[in-house]
């Protein structure tokens, strides 16, 4: 009677933890399908004392396309604020067409809503690398839904020949094109652009000219 009892004792314990192995693993798997489809959620898992980390690496990915990432020195997480800090921030976004749009500053706060990234504010030495040309500021805000990022202060803009400088300046990140509103300034050197120009052509017409050789 004792074995018995032991025996069924035995298999209630080894049920029940097989039943507790199941949840576990079930809830591991929901858990890693929801981060695999918004990395930045992976936030909301971590222990307390792992809201502060070094060495921080996000991306986005959709339809195997990566859209961008966020690289930082470190970062703290406030669960109930929905926002991280990260200090010495590294922004890449990628197009369409794959091209990069890069942004570096002092800090960033990124803040997130119930599905992923809802917008990301940078501050102190901003600086946008974006289709040959650099701009710098001391904010900047990017906004996914609109692939916008906005620098609402003085800002300005040098590439090849050209400068220029504004109160306030937009970036269309998909539709590659610059906005520089109010109080707008520009020097323009009219070498140099000819010779970009020149440059540009040249370096359209070489492919041709393999071929037809």
């Amino acid at each position: 009677m004792r074995k018995t009892r032991r025996s069924i004792l035995l298999l209630a314990i080894l049920l029940s933890l097989g039943g507790v192995g199941y949840k576990v693993v079930d809830y591991v798997q929901r858990v890693q399908k929801e981060i695999k489809k918004t990395p930045l959620k992976a936030l909301d898992y971590l222990p307390e004392s792992a809201l502060h980390m070094k060495d921080f690496h996000r991306a986005k990915i959709e339809d195997g396309r990566k859209i961008w990432e966020l690289f930082g020195d470190e970062a703290s997480y406030f669960k109930e604020q929905k926002e991280a800090i990260i200090r010495k921030p590294r922004f890449l976004y990628y197009d369409k067409k794959g091209e990069v749009a890069e942004t570096t500053g002092d800090e960033a706060h990124i803040y997130i809503n119930e599905k992923e990234l809802e917008r990301m504010e940078l501050r102190g030495g901003i600086q946008v690398s974006f289709q040959g040309y650099v701009l710098k500021s001391e904010e900047a805000n990017y906004l996914p839904a609109q692939d916008q990022i906005i620098l609402p202060n003085h800002t300005t803009v040098v590439g090849e020949g050209i400068a220029l400088e504004g109160s306030r300046m937009e970036v269309e990140l998909e539709d590659r094109k610059i906005r520089m509103l109010h109080r707008v300034k520009t020097r323009i050197e009219p070498e140099k652009l000819e010779a970009k120009k020149k440059n540009k052509n040249k370096n359209k017409a070489s492919p041709a000219a393999g071929v037809g050789g």
